[in-house]
């Protein structure tokens, strides 16, 4: 299979809602890049949502789109979690988490209910969002010493390549992304500095 360099998310977090028969379904989209995000958002929104009975949530990580949790919260298995998941799934968009906050309204609405209302209050968060599309980048650290600043720095604008973060001390060091795609020829371009190595760190 070809590797497809490129993948969709959202722009930033956007919500929506959906009611039915008194419970109210509020659904919480947000662009993530690794599950240690998810413990932060949920106590946020557990605490500007004290009342609420329910936070039932899905994710689905990585530009191969292979990762993805999800969480019923108390809700019977397979309703919540599950078609939240499944809203991303037909939007094939990747690196988001969705957070569905119910408030009960004091009546049932059984299983096919719940499956529509967490799958619809997932899908009007998504259908808020702005969908990007980003291409799959290697997150490298470059490092090299003071002496090859120019050289590195004149590499860095030939290949128009995204700088994250840099510190130049006696030892410099300078985090970049590069594009999938173009990564060997890159790479190749790195070697012949001298004194220059990359490290890989992650894929984003």
């Amino acid at each position: 299979m070809l590797f497809d360099d490129t993948y969709k998310t959202i722009a930033g977090p956007s919500e929506g809602v959906f009611r039915d028969r008194g419970s109210k379904f509020i659904g919480y989209a947000y662009p993530i890049l690794s599950e240690e995000e998810v413990k932060a958002i949920l106590l946020k929104l557990r605490s500007e949502h004290a009342k609420a009975r329910h936070f039932c949530w899905a994710l689905r990580l990585s530009p191969d789109r292979g990762v993805f949790r999800i969480q019923d919260d108390g809700e019977p298995s397979g309703t919540a979690g599950r078609p939240i998941l499944n809203t991303m799934l037909s939007a094939d968009v990747t690196n988001i988490l969705i957070v569905v906050v119910r408030y009960f309204g004091g009546t049932l609405l059984g299983v096919p209910g719940l499956i529509n209302a967490y799958k619809t209050a997932a899908v009007e968060a998504l259908q808020a969002a702005e969908i990007i599309e980003k291409t799959v980048n290697d997150i490298y650290e470059l490092q090299f010493d003071y002496l090859v600043m120019n050289d590195v720095m004149r590499l860095i604008k030939e290949e128009k390549l995204n700088v994250l973060s840099q510190d130049f001390d006696n030892a410099c060091s300078i985090k970049i992304e590069i594009r999938k795609a173009s990564l060997n020829s890159i790479l190749g371009k790195i070697e012949k500095v001298d004194g220059l190595k990359a490290k890989y760190l992650f894929t984003a």
